[in-house]
């Protein structure tokens, strides 16, 4: 068995992942996996809405994703929002924020 597999969990296969051959795991889609890891940064950097990153993905690997879902699997790797902001500091991130 691949190391990359994971074993999997629950009943809902999480975005980037499809059914192996071997039982109980899952096989990772490299282009799910590596579109969805620009969208997290693009959202991440606040350069795109989650919706917008949604849309995106969805062109690029044809397997859709809803904004929920992405929030949710942001939050859950790099802490929430406000977490984010408290380690990064207070500053703005966008130049009209800072006038």
């Amino acid at each position: 068995m691949n190391e990359e597999y994971i074993k999997r969990k629950t009943s809902t296969i999480p975005f980037g992942y499809e059914s192996s051959e071997v039982e109980g795991y899952l096989k990772p889609v490299p282009d799910q996996i590596e579109a969805l890891e620009v969208a997290e940064d693009l959202v991440t950097a606040e350069s795109i809405s989650l919706r917008d990153a949604c849309d995106w993905i969805e062109f690029k690997t044809k397997r859709s994703i809803t904004a929920a879902g992405l929030k949710k699997h942001i939050d859950k790797k790099y802490g929430k929002r406000e977490q984010r902001l408290e380690r990064l500091g207070t500053e703005p991130t966008s130049l009209l924020d800072r006038f």
